[in-house]
């Protein structure tokens, strides 16, 4: 596992074994940036971040790489949290980042009386957690941690579909890559879902 592109590009980062840590793959990580930035480098630089059921901070490390102001890694495991830790110290990241060790809801009400509010959150906990994906897009529907202009992005397995609209965040896009997919909601979204392989 390795940072992609960047100011860290083609830096090593730890994984983790056993537990539910599944990192997402440095080619989903590569997929998902090139959406994010379609073709602009610069696109990403000063963005906020929620990086929710972080695991080794794989995704929110990339978002530092490629010029993000601030990332909170939201994870409650201690064993993840120290490897988000430890990634970030192997990089020389001091500044920029949060880690929220808490569940859901509370690192939510931690952030919004921290008033927070975030360009990109992205969403991948453990795939048996099915209904963590409902809970956590809910929540952040009717929070303030996310504005008109943000993007939700849910990694999911591709045989599921963690829903279509969560108040007024609605999905807009879903890309399948191999057995996974990911799913691209915004506030007021069309509801027109654009499928990608």
């Amino acid at each position: 596992m390795r940072v992609i592109a960047g100011k860290y590009r083609s830096r090593p980062l730890r994984s983790l074994r056993g537990m539910d840590i599944r990192p997402t793959s440095d080619r989903l990580r590569e997929t998902l940036f090139n959406v994010l930035t379609a073709g602009d480098p610069e696109a990403l630089v000063g963005s906020v971040w929620l990086d929710l059921f972080a695991g080794t901070g794989a995704v929110g490390i990339e978002a530092l790489s490629r010029g993000a102001k601030e990332v909170h890694f939201v994870e409650h495991s201690d064993t993840a949290a120290q490897a988000i830790r430890k990634n970030l110290h192997s990089l020389g990241i001091v500044e920029g980042f949060e880690i929220v060790q808490q569940e859901l809801p509370q690192a939510f009400w931690r952030m919004e009386r921290d008033r927070v509010a975030a360009d990109v959150v992205f969403i991948d906990p453990p795939y048996r957690m099915k209904d963590a994906y409902t809970r956590t897009l809910g929540a952040l529907a009717e929070s303030s941690l996310i504005w008109a202009m943000s993007v939700v992005i849910a990694e999911h397995e591709k045989k599921f579909d963690p829903g279509q609209e969560f108040g007024q965040l609605r999905r807009f896009r879903r890309l399948v890559q191999g057995s996974t997919a990911l799913s691209f909601y915004r506030l007021g979204g069309s509801g027109d879902v654009r499928e990608q392989q």
